[in-house]
């Protein structure tokens, strides 16, 4: 690396940071489709098939996100991270290190908790909808159901929470501190120090 090249994150942090940014916001908005859905279901509109279909699809990503995560922090573990800006204040580099760790424990524990949910339930679980893909059931009974998926739709509170205070850390360093951290996980912007 020349003296002017500034540190970055490697291509497969950002890769896996900006797919799993993409899916899990969009499973937050497919799972609050599902509640729409069951509804319409009981009310008649849409029959149970459909509503199932629609649920094993939004498990299938699930655990891909969990796959995803488990590799991603996995990576994060083996692989250096380029240093925070010499300017931040000890505070700010906490936050950001506690913002970081509340992520990967979102992104984990999230579909864990969703699979937990499932498992709660009678109803076989389809990886794709392929009925030979059949999840398997975790050791849950049933009447843990309804805290766990209180906690599962909550989950996605928390990840609003956390992306907004990590965008607009990002947004902060860039704008008014000036400096290279958000380019450091954008190939294509150029560092404004």
């Amino acid at each position: 690396m020349s003296t002017t090249e500034k540190p970055r994150y490697t291509a497969v942090a950002i890769t896996l940071h900006w797919l799993m940014a993409v899916l899990l916001v969009g499973m937050i908005f497919m799972g609050w489709q599902m509640e729409d859905m069951r509804d319409q279901a009981l009310a008649g509109e849409l029959s149970f098939a459909e509503v199932q279909t629609y649920y094993n699809w939004h498990k299938t990503i699930g655990i891909g996100l969990l796959v995803l995560a488990l590799a991603r922090l996995g990576w994060r573990l083996t692989h250096k991270v380029p240093p925070m800006p010499n300017t931040m204040k000890p505070w700010e580099a906490v936050a950001a290190r506690a913002t970081h760790i509340a992520f990967y424990a979102v992104m984990i524990g999230m579909p864990l908790v969703g699979w937990l949910t499932a498992s709660a339930t009678n109803f076989p679980s389809y990886l794709a909808n392929n009925p030979a893909l059949e999840l398997p059931h975790l050791p849950v009974p049933n009447e843990a159901y309804e805290p766990l998926g209180s906690i599962h739709s909550a989950g996605a509170w928390v990840i609003f929470a956390l992306l907004a205070l990590h965008v607009g850390a990002a947004l902060k360093h860039h704008f008014v501190n000036r400096d290279d951290v958000l380019t450091r996980m954008i190939p294509f912007l150029k560092s404004r120090v």
